[in-house]
């Protein structure tokens, strides 16, 4: 078995902020990405804060894709965790990387139950050391 599924955890600086604080938008571009990655939309739910932000998640038949923005400092924090072998997470990735167009950003991989990290502390099996 080489894992259940694979989860990327993405992390956006600087995006448009008209965008981190549109509930329509996110909804449009998540949803976009879970097509993009070849995933099933099951539901989604989302809660605007005030004065600002939106935190979201869209329930995938395949798993979930988890959002949270902060618009006043353009940061945006994703989890996209996809099962099975039919979806491709990266697709999805790449398109909320170009819907919230951030002057930089990082994707971290984790293969989840994946026999390599199956007693391992995660922060020793991604460390960078």
């Amino acid at each position: 078995m080489e894992a259940y599924g694979r989860h990327l955890i993405l992390e956006m600086w600087d995006c448009k902020r008209d965008v981190l604080n549109d509930a329509n938008k996110i909804i449009e571009l998540i949803s976009n990405s879970a097509n993009e990655a070849g995933a099933t939309v099951i539901k989604q739910f989302y809660h605007e804060f005030i004065p600002s932000g939106i935190t979201g998640v869209a329930i995938l038949a395949e798993s979930h894709i988890a959002i949270h923005t902060w618009p006043v400092e353009g940061y945006v924090a994703v989890d996209v965790f996809t099962c099975g072998r039919n979806c491709d997470p990266q697709l999805a990735v790449n398109l909320l990387i170009s819907g919230f167009e951030p002057k930089d950003h990082t994707t971290l991989e984790i293969k989840r139950g994946s026999p390599l990290i199956k007693g391992t502390l995660l922060s020793e099996a991604f460390s960078t050391a």
